[in-house]
């Protein structure tokens, strides 16, 4: 393994079918979020899994600060472990933060990317005046504040709100696990640049095709952002709203959420 694949954990699995899908995780998981669907893509593709530096499963002290204070820290890491794959061509799934991540690398490199399907995916959580994102200025400084204040009490307060669940839900105690396992200051840091970032401006270079997936109700991504998605990117776009609750519904809703995904995987926009 090269040096970016085993900083980033990076795991190929399958059967050596050329066509690659690579899974891409939100903020406070790793890989693991992605263990339901995983099983139903290796039969028929080549699966790439790797973990976004600054998650629990990485070394803290390869976490730059700087380069991660904006998504295209995030975007480059992802080219590279491409490059290093020496993959030519994939489809990206992207959860939450992945999504724009994904976007992002794309306008550097369309050529690398057949398409991306965005999961629970947006270009910026801050609602301002033309704009409605979930959250309010005054929110993410007290959901700050709260991280700076007790770490572990804000993750078994925070990780129920995203899920959509109470804390006796195996989704939810999947979801603190991943959240703990972070150092405190790195998921400070990783946060203020997910729940501040602004894509937006972005969105009309991203000619790649985007599959936008949504659940019904996610109290992070509102549905209006589906549709902002579909209205702003330079490409091809298709949204689905799944009846799926959470903002992680491939943890929480698997059996709604796994043939949606797997649809939009296998099928290509209708021209």
């Amino acid at each position: 393994m090269g040096i970016v694949e085993t900083a980033h954990n990076v795991r190929v699995l399958g059967s050596g079918n050329p066509q690659t899908v690579v899974l891409g995780h939100g903020f406070g998981t790793d890989q693991s979020v992605w263990k339901h669907v995983v099983p139903h893509l290796v039969d028929q593709y080549q699966v790439v899994l790797y973990d976004n530096m600054g998650a629990g499963t990485t070394n803290p002290e390869y976490f730059d600060f700087d380069r991660y204070s904006t998504l295209e820290g995030y975007a480059y890491d992802l080219l590279a472990i491409l490059e290093e794959l020496r993959i030519e061509k994939c489809i990206f799934v992207g959860h939450s933060v992945s999504a724009m991540i994904g976007a992002t690398a794309s306008i550097t490199r369309p050529d690398l990317f057949t398409k991306i399907v965005m999961l629970s995916g947006t270009p910026m959580l801050l609602s301002d005046s033309n704009y409605y994102g979930g959250f309010e200025r005054e929110d993410l400084d007290q959901l700050f504040e709260a991280m700076r204040d007790n770490y572990k009490a804000w993750c078994l307060g925070f990780a129920p709100l995203m899920v959509g669940g109470d804390m006796d839900s195996i989704a939810v105690q999947e979801f603190s696990r991943t959240l703990f396992n972070m150092r405190p200051d790195i998921a400070l840091s990783a946060s203020q640049t997910v729940f501040t970032s602004d894509a937006r401006s972005i969105l009309g270079m991203v000619t790649v095709p985007c599959h936008i997936l949504q659940s019904s109700k996610d109290l992070a991504v509102p549905l209006a952002v589906a549709e902002y998605l579909h209205q702003h990117l330079g490409g091809e776009s298709i949204v689905e709203v799944m009846t799926s609750d959470g903002h992680l519904p491939q943890l929480s809703s698997p059996e709604i959420v796994v043939p949606v995904l797997l649809r939009h995987i296998r099928c290509d926009i209708a021209t």
